[in-house]
């Protein structure tokens, strides 16, 4: 385990050992708080027939990554602000985000609301009772209560049976973006041959690399990302989902990976198509935007990546920028000969989304932010903070409640209103999965087929197809504090380094043994007792789902 992240985390846990012994009722139940800022009185309720009332409220991104633009100073921002009363005044983790998450805690001085991953920093401030229980709210407002699905509010619950959370991202259908993309000028000047397997890929990367000696035959993405992703292309109904686990299921239990055929598959060919420089040869290292620098200029032949849909879009405006002929093409995942195409999945998704939303006991009108939440996941909320307030962008809805797309978003500047939209969406923090996928779709068929997006296209055509319901296999990592969470990392810094070795290994034999000896270490630090503790979770997860249909 990295020390200096131990450290945090051990730090964070004393805090709040610390807060809970000094609670004196400010718990989960508490729903005021005690707030010590100069904000005045909770606003009054007005009914604007939003269903929500004017509050403010701090907002902390609990990311070292996230720096959360100021509010009102776009469109969308400016337009809740004067609309709906709302403003958020954003608390910055300045790059360090379990260092700051820290100082405030022990200074008492924690922000209303937290943006963070599930898990154990949410589950550490509920057992502090510094977070505010949402379920009454669940009932009495309406938009959460329509589109997300019982078995996600389930979980989202907590030990204590109570719900904390406001997803981000949630679903009720299907979304993925991962996926596999061909540069058009050279795989046309190639003759379009079959891309189908895995063998027809290195066959076709052979000839890229023979006849363009500049280009990258295989492009991975950030640091490898693509390739643990090429496991789904080895196995029916799998996703790399396994390899994060350490388990593939087999009935009602997780094997470990190292007993995995499809695995020791991927790696050899991994390792096959690395010693026979098909790959970057720092795709371990490499960053993002030596990544995007590759594509955008043309210099990548095909690309398998996690995040395929943004690669894919940006790249192909930057080359049909210069020739409209050029660009990336989608097409569906490789796989293993013999296997059923439409069994084979490319990414995985969970119906609870990505990251989510907690209130805290210093919050003086909890219930307001959280009215306010629910309208962000609603219609309005959301056609919003993703396409921009009405008269932008669209001007008139459809029978659905999807935008019409205006002159401006049909023959105004492209590049101008993606960066616009990617604005409004980094404010979107109760993201509507289903409702913005269902409304992209019917804006797009509104558009000539030259003017649909690339994202879209691929999303529609094949990334959505291809991605698999990973629901059941979510909150089974363990804290990391504990005996079994230190297992974990342990067992995942043994993996991490025998994958690289994997990756650069000189020949099979020697791929095989790095596989053995990783598979000896890993059950040695205990690797069967995390898979079961892995096991039990995902069959708690069974049960609630189950018992939600």
């Amino acid at each position: 385990m990295n020390q200096r992240w131990r450290w945090a985390s051990l730090l964070l846990v004393s805090v709040l050992v610390f807060l809970t012994a000094c609670s004196n009722g400010g718990g989960a139940n508490n729903a005021g708080g005690s707030s010590q800022d100069n904000r005045g009185p909770a606003n009054e309720a007005v009914d604007d027939g939003s269903g929500i009332k004017p509050v403010t409220f701090s907002f902390y991104g609990h990311y070292d990554w996230l720096t959360t633009a100021p509010w009102g100073e776009n469109e969308a921002t400016q337009w809740i602000k004067e609309n709906r009363k709302v403003t958020v005044e954003p608390v910055q983790s300045g790059g360090a985000a379990e260092e700051k998450l820290n100082t405030m805690i022990v200074s008492n001085n924690l922000p209303d609301v937290i943006f963070t991953d599930r898990g154990a920093t949410v589950e550490r401030l509920v057992k502090a009772g510094k977070l505010v229980a949402l379920d009454d709210y669940y009932e009495k407002y309406p938009n959460f209560k329509k589109y997300v699905k019982e078995s996600t509010l389930n979980l989202l619950r907590s030990e204590d049976g109570k719900i904390y959370q406001i997803p981000n991202w949630y679903t009720s259908g299907t979304f993925g973006n991962g996926g596999w993309m061909v540069n058009k000028d050279i795989y046309n000047e190639l003759g379009r041959p079959a891309l189908e397997t895995f063998d027809d890929l290195y066959q076709y990367l052979l000839q890229v690399r023979d006849k363009y000696p500049n280009v990258v035959p295989l492009e991975v993405g950030e640091k490898g990302a693509g390739l643990e992703i090429m496991y789904g292309g080895f196995k029916e109904d799998s996703t790399s989902k396994n390899i994060s686990l350490m388990g593939y299921p087999e009935g009602d239990k997780l094997v470990s990976i190292y007993e995995d055929p499809a695995f020791e598959e991927l790696m050899l060919y991994v390792n096959k198509l690395f010693r026979e420089r098909l790959i970057t040869q720092d795709a371990l290292q490499q960053t993002q935007d030596a990544v995007k620098e590759k594509v955008n200029t043309g210099r990548v032949a095909v690309m398998i990546e996690s995040n395929i849909t943004t690669y894919g879009a940006e790249g192909h405006r930057a080359l049909t920028g210069k020739n409209p002929d050029s660009g990336y093409e989608i097409i569906w995942p490789l796989r293993k000969a013999g296997l059923d195409k439409n069994k084979v999945f490319i990414s995985g998704f969970e119906s609870l989304g990505w990251n989510v939303n907690v209130i805290t006991t210093k919050a003086k009108d909890p219930e307001a932010i959280f009215a306010y939440y629910d309208w962000v996941t609603g219609p309005e909320g959301q056609k919003v903070l993703f396409f921009g307030p009405k008269g932008l962008f669209w001007d008139e809805e459809d029978a659905d409640g999807a935008p019409i797309p205006n002159e401006r978003y049909k023959t105004g500047d492209t590049n101008e209103r993606t960066e616009k939209m990617r604005k409004f969406e980094d404010f979107n923090w109760a993201g509507n999965t289903t409702f913005i996928d269902t409304a992209k779709m019917s804006l797009e068929t509104a558009l000539s087929e030259n003017q649909r997006s690339w994202e879209t296209v691929a999303q529609s055509t094949v990334t959505w197809a291809t991605s698999k319901d990973i629901t059941e296999f979510v909150n089974t990592d363990p804290i990391p504090d504990t005996d079994i969470g230190i297992i974990s990392q342990n067992v995942r810094d043994i993996f991490t380094v025998s994958f690289a070795k994997m990756v650069h290994a000189k020949s099979d034999d020697e791929v095989l043994s790095v596989l053995a000896t990783a598979k000896q270490d890993s059950n040695k630090a205990g690797l069967d007792k995390l898979l079961q503790f892995r096991t039990e979770r995902w069959q708690e997860n069974v049960k609630k789902i189950n018992m939600s249909q």
